[in-house]
């Protein structure tokens, strides 16, 4: 994310409008602020997605631990070799990985999120789930981020189609 290319939030609002500034040393989401307030980005999209974008919206002054988490595509699954993915998203999975991210704030009022699932053709490497959850203790940064991940598979409408090595593939729900 640059000052020219802000990231927007659902609405069309720039993180920045929004008052995420990104490592500016200005809190990005006190503690205690309500979870639609600390849910600084989750959205389901057909571009490149990141890490590095959504650990800078959730930095902040006030983060003593932020923690990431990264989906990549690999190169295998359950010992036949993968080639690529191709994710199809339903139109309401932005809808649904928000209400996803913001059921995590609730539960820890004490952390900040960001979240980006990609939709689309995807090779070996590519990152398929990036998301980013900042707190003033690690313990909380580690929970919350493992509970983001574990409910964004389980719930966000995303089906995969793999496509092996050998020529074959097969579609894969991402739910449960």
């Amino acid at each position: 994310m640059t000052a020219d290319d802000p990231t927007l939030l659902p609405g069309g609002e720039s993180a920045r409008e929004a008052g995420a500034t990104p490592v500016s040393g200005v809190p990005t989401a006190p503690a205690a602020a309500p979870a639609s307030e600390r849910v600084l980005l989750a959205r389901v999209v057909d571009v490149t997605v990141s890490v590095a974008e959504c650990s800078a919206l959730v930095t902040s002054r006030a983060s003593g631990a932020v923690v990431t988490f990264e989906g990549v595509v690999r190169d295998h699954d359950e010992g036949r070799g993968v080639e690529a993915l191709h994710y199809e998203a339903h139109p309401t999975a932005t809808e649904v990985i928000r209400e996803v991210a913001l059921a995590v704030a609730e539960a820890h009022p004490e952390v900040a999120i960001a979240v980006e699932h990609r939709y689309g053709d995807l090779v070996v490497g590519d990152v398929a789930l990036a998301c980013a959850v900042s707190s003033a203790h690690r313990a909380e940064a580690f929970a919350a981020c493992a509970a983001l991940v574990d409910e964004v598979k389980a719930r966000t409408p995303i089906w995969k189609r793999q496509e092996f090595t050998d020529g074959s593939d097969e579609w894969v729900a991402s739910l449960g």
